[in-house]
């Protein structure tokens, strides 16, 4: 692994606790679907939760939460609305297959970690280094390891995304001209 690579994409905020089974519908209100900006579900991204959390969370705020993180429907809107929130990672102890799928296409970094998911208070000042998947929490002192990503996957997660890092690849490679707009 490269330093470089695991100076890019640290994460440090704020920890949002929530519990178990935050499914799809929690994440963004199905009335909000109309959309796939981002910018414009992260105005509504748990507010069905936490009224509140829209209007304070700030980059790099870290969710927190219990086992099966982004159970329910399959849409991709819900890390989409996350990543527009401007969260820096999720941890959780457990992900719904698909939703752990879609964060890592869209490019929202989570990390597994039963331990720091039991120990991680709301509000507590989080440190978060995804190459290693070492996770300090600053107010305890406290630190944690999650299994760390493979590189493949930092280098998606630091693109931006699966098509952010399939085109900087293509383009890399010279068969995709700067600019180009795949269809």
């Amino acid at each position: 692994m490269t330093d470089t690579l695991s100076m890019m994409i640290p994460s440090e905020g704020k920890a949002w606790v929530f519990g178990d089974n935050i499914d799809t519908d929690v994440i963004i209100p199905a009335r909000y679907l109309m959309t796939t900006d981002p910018a414009e579900l992260a105005k509504h991204c748990m507010e069905d939760s936490d009224p509140g959390f829209a209007a304070s969370v700030r980059p790099g705020d870290v969710i927190v939460a219990g086992n099966n993180f982004g159970c329910g429907s399959s849409r991709e809107h819900a890390p989409l609305a996350i990543k527009g929130a401007g969260i820096g990672v999720v941890i959780a102890p457990s992900f719904a297959r698909i939703f752990y799928r879609n964060a890592i296409n869209i490019g929202l970094p989570i990390l597994e970690c039963v331990e720091a998911v039991a120990a991680i208070q709301p509000g507590d000042t989080l440190r978060v280094d995804l190459a290693s998947g070492r996770i300090e929490d600053v107010t305890t002192g406290q630190s944690f390891q999650a299994l760390a990503y493979p590189e493949s996957i930092l280098r998606i997660i630091e693109a931006g995304g699966l098509i952010a890092a399939t085109r900087q690849k293509l383009q890399a490679a010279g068969k995709l001209s700067a600019g180009t707009i795949e269809r």
